[in-house]
């Protein structure tokens, strides 16, 4: 069996699925691994490190049996995808379900890593957990980045300068990730969740968990969608307790819907001259509303920043990250013999599946297209 690695080509997209080290391991497994001149340019991989790993450097990616890729296939790609082939990267069905259409129009049996099941067995295989990850460490990089204050407490001659007061709404993973990054740089952090569960988890991390009374615990570890009233008087709370905090990171996103607002202008208003907040739901509207998705900007003397896809700017540990979720995906699909097995009875399989057979078969994507 051979494995495709394309040239990504999405603007901004930094990242490639597959870096040396992991190339080697398939290869030392019995598979052809080809990858496309360039493809690591952007990750700082030269092509001569993964000829050393045993690649093959061909332009014939396209065809592989099994074709992996970083971000969503554009419509050029598609057409160039092999009828047969197998398709596995981020390709966010629920947010775009014409390609997951595309796909199947174009006989691609295709595999969206965002759909992984999050259970145990399938925790090296979370692609979405490893760039959270780099996106929570990130996020606040970029805010003391832009605070005009310092972050850890000082003790000089001239006097004590109190540590910077951080508040991150989310405690997925990159809120989780968010929040040690900001303790290990001194600030005085807190954590906010609508699912109660999570609060242990922010107070490991040497965290306060801000409690607003509202809880929205959903299903596969996400936060339900909040009902209208349950929204208002999260907001007023919210905008209460924002006004105290130097730095806000918003990282609440539920899957398939835009991203809720959770920020009013009157919080931003609030908020100290000088103050921070970084919001990493740009992609899909943002939780400020005045954020400007992929931009920053300053409103009423508070710089608000909405990077898109921030783990391409460390494009070397996030392709690393995800070259190694990838490997475990396909452990999982490639017999002892090398031969792709494809057993849709398995939960992991069937649930990152999205088009096969020519068909939709995922139901949040079919859900999607009847919607749109």
């Amino acid at each position: 069996m051979n494995v495709g690695v394309p040239r990504e080509g999405a603007p901004g997209e930094t990242r490639v699925a597959l870096v040396p080290d992991v190339v080697k391991r398939l290869v030392a497994t019995g598979l052809e691994v080809r990858v496309a001149p360039g493809a690591g340019e952007r990750a700082l991989i030269p092509d001569a490190a993964y000829a050393d790993a045993g690649a093959q450097l061909t332009d014939e990616v396209w065809g592989a049996d099994v074709v992996l890729k970083v971000a969503p296939p554009t419509s050029d790609e598609i057409a160039r995808i092999g009828d047969g082939s197998v398709l596995v990267g981020f390709l966010n069905p629920l947010g775009a379900p014409q390609n997951a259409r595309a796909l199947a129009e174009a006989g691609v049996t295709a595999f969206a890593v965002e759909a992984i099941p999050r259970i145990s067995r399938a925790q090296a295989m979370d692609a979405l957990s490893s760039q959270s990850n780099v996106a929570g460490y990130k996020s606040v990089i970029l805010a003391a980045e832009h605070l005009t204050r310092f972050f850890p407490m000082l003790m000089t001659a001239a006097g004590t300068i109190p540590p910077a007061k951080v508040l991150v709404l989310g405690a997925g993973v990159a809120g989780l990730q968010a929040l040690a990054t900001a303790k290990r740089l001194g600030a005085k952090t807190t954590g906010y969740d609508v699912r109660p569960e999570v609060a242990e988890q922010v107070r490991s991390l040497g965290a306060a968990f801000l409690d607003l009374g509202i809880t929205a615990a959903g299903e596969g570890g996400y936060a339900r969608e909040l009902t209208a009233e349950e929204r208002e008087r999260q907001q007023q709370a919210l905008t209460d307790a924002i006004t105290d905090f130097d730095v806000v990171i918003t990282t609440a996103l539920v899957p398939g819907r835009p991203a809720p607002k959770l920020v009013t202008e009157e919080a931003v208003r609030g908020m100290a001259s000088g103050s921070v907040i970084v919001d990493l739901a740009g992609e899909t509207g943002g939780n400020c509303e005045l954020t400007e998705p992929g931009e920053t900007v300053v409103r009423h003397e508070v710089t608000i920043c909405s990077p898109l896809n921030l783990p391409a700017s460390m494009p070397q540990h996030a392709s690393m990250l995800y070259a190694r979720n990838l490997q475990a995906f396909l452990e999982l699909v490639v017999g002892e013999d090398g031969a792709l097995r494809l057993d849709f009875d398995d939960e992991i399989i069937a649930g990152a599946c999205v088009a096969r057979d020519g068909e939709i078969v995922h139901p949040g994507v079919k859900k999607a297209l009847e919607a749109a």
